[in-house]
């Protein structure tokens, strides 16, 4: 079982950055594609952005590309979300999670965070 603690989250004005973290409790982290969703207010969760587990394969929501970039520590069971120029759209609860295989994060992962929310003011 893995559990996925995501930190980072806050306050910020349109057009700055935030990077989120997400520190995993399993000790295959490495075996593990990793990524993030996020949850608007009153809209449905939607996929944001996945990584294999090497790393060297990124995926990317087409409403966040160019804008963020997804990396992991596997030294230190560690995914990062780093988000630039954010705009008030990008305002919600993100939310770490974890699967086998980034056909599977990117789709319907087994495994998520509690979410950490992201505000981002106009």
């Amino acid at each position: 079982q893995v559990q996925l603690l995501e930190s980072g989250g806050g306050l910020v004005q349109a057009g700055g950055s935030l990077r989120l973290s997400c520190a995993a409790s399993e000790r295959t982290f490495s075996r593990y594609a990793m990524g993030w969703f996020r949850q608007a207010p009153g809209k449905e969760r939607e996929f944001v952005a996945a990584i294999s587990w090497s790393g060297g394969t990124t995926y990317f929501a087409d409403s966040v590309k160019g804008r963020f970039t997804i990396s992991r520590d596997n030294a230190k069971n560690t995914v990062y979300l780093q988000m630039n120029s954010l705009k008030p759209e990008d305002t919600a609860v993100y939310y770490c999670v974890a699967d086998t295989t980034t056909a599977v994060v990117t789709t319907g992962p087994n495994y998520w965070g509690q979410g950490t929310q992201v505000t981002v003011s106009a």
